[in-house]
């Protein structure tokens, strides 16, 4: 066991009741993707609090550096937005707070459902922790604050405001996310491809409308529409290889505003899933194609087409998770290290370590005490037990720290 290691758990115990006053200030206060000014200034506080920590602003973002003498250059990613969600998940310290939301123009309820609040808490506790025992490492740590994961645009201004070219290049890029199918203060690793990459799709039918009483003299687009969510769904099963995992799910469909109305056009959102480059960009064309073609059909107007919130497949390297995984084996013990299998789940947590030319590593940390009943993420009710989870994290991200940092 590392002398970095064996400090930790006397931290833990030490800072157990400041470090939960701050996750739950952290969940008492989500925001908005895009909108986290007061999350940002309170993180921002806690860094500068610490002694020989530079904060750099990068776009939305920011990053922590601590330098400790000679040796690698790690970076850990948290990840710091709330959600529209109302939680309903009957603890003391649940999030009451709404928002204007920017994109939705009208006051919402926010809450912490995917767990950045924990994140969050993890990386200020090992930061703080490493500024107070530099005897045990060398190196230069890098805390890499990221906003608005939850529409993949955070990771991506980070890397448009330059971060390559503000802070050092990291020799190994890290992060986690707690989950709810693991056991708590579990974690869990997987080498290779482990996330999906998504897109969202906004489509537009277009149509010509009409009174309900006269649909012949219409281009009916709630019909025509119709008829294309249930071809799109070949796209999948017939298309592609039965041994490639793909998903194809629509979200929402907005049409017409009176029983007796006909509407001029619908507009429907759709989510893709997928492991590779060449399946998405079948998936966009088969898009593309299914509505173009039935509109024509129909004697329909052209429709239109919008992709957002495109998350980069996560493919963890191979040889830095290997030493990830064998030093979380050793110091956490391999009764509490497991490993996953890929998930449809998406991150944009790849794409600033992909802007550096970073090998990374990405893992789950267990959060509740029954996973085969917990609550999945965004779900109202997904908040982690406090303990252990708030110091699996840090264990976890210490852990993976040793193989790169502890002398």
């Amino acid at each position: 066991m590392t002398k970095l290691f064996e400090s930790l758990e006397t931290y833990l115990e030490r800072t157990k009741a400041q470090r939960e006053e701050l996750y739950r200030w952290f969940h008492q206060h989500p925001e908005l993707s895009l909108q986290e000014a007061e999350t940002k200034a309170r993180i921002i506080k806690e860094l500068e609090a610490l002694d020989d920590v530079e904060v750099v602003d990068v776009g939305a973002g920011f990053v922590g550096i601590l330098r400790n003498g000679d040796g690698h250059t790690v970076a850990m990613r948290a990840d710091f937005d709330g959600l529209p969600v109302k939680e309903d998940s009957g603890v003391e310290y649940a999030s009451t707070a709404t928002q204007v939301s920017d994109k939705a123009g009208q006051e919402v309820p926010v809450g912490h459902m995917c767990g950045h609040d924990m994140h969050t808490t993890w990386l200020l506790t090992t930061i703080s922790f490493l500024a107070e025992t530099r005897n045990a490492w060398s190196g230069t740590f890098e805390a890499v604050f990221q906003p608005t994961e939850e529409i993949a645009e955070g990771g991506k201004d980070m890397v448009a405001a330059g971060i390559t070219g503000k802070v050092p290049v990291p020799d190994v890029m890290l992060g986690q996310h707690v989950m709810g199918a693991l056991s708590m203060g579990h974690v869990a690793t997987n080498e290779g491809i482990s996330f999906t990459q998504a897109s969202t799709v906004k489509v537009t039918v277009r149509g010509v409308g009409s009174h309900g009483s006269m649909p012949e003299k219409s281009v009916d687009p709630i019909v025509l529409t119709s008829s294309i969510i249930m071809q799109l769904q070949t796209i999948i099963s017939r298309e592609l290889p039965a041994s490639e995992r793909a998903v194809v799910s629509v979200g929402t469909i907005h049409g017409g505003t009176k029983a007796n109305v006909i509407p001029d056009k619908v507009v429907f959102e759709l989510n893709t899933r997928c492991y590779s480059q060449e399946v998405e960009d079948h998936i966009h064309a088969s898009i593309e194609r299914i509505v173009s073609n039935q509109a024509a059909a129909a004697g329909a107007p052209e429709p239109s087409f919008e992709y957002s919130e495109r998350f980069p497949v996560l493919d963890n390297d191979r040889d830095v998770t290997a030493k990830v995984t064998e030093s979380m084996q050793t110091l956490l013990g391999e009764e509490r290290t497991e490993t996953f299998a890929p998930l449809s789940a998406s991150e944009d947590f790849p794409d600033i370590p992909n802007a550096f030319g970073t090998p990374y590593c990405f893992w789950a940390v267990g959060g509740f005490r029954d996973p085969e009943n917990a609550p999945g993420n965004h779900s109202p009710q997904f908040v982690p037990e406090l303990h252990p989870t708030l110091e699996a994290g840090a264990e976890a991200t210490v852990a993976a720290l040793c193989p790169w940092l502890a002398v």
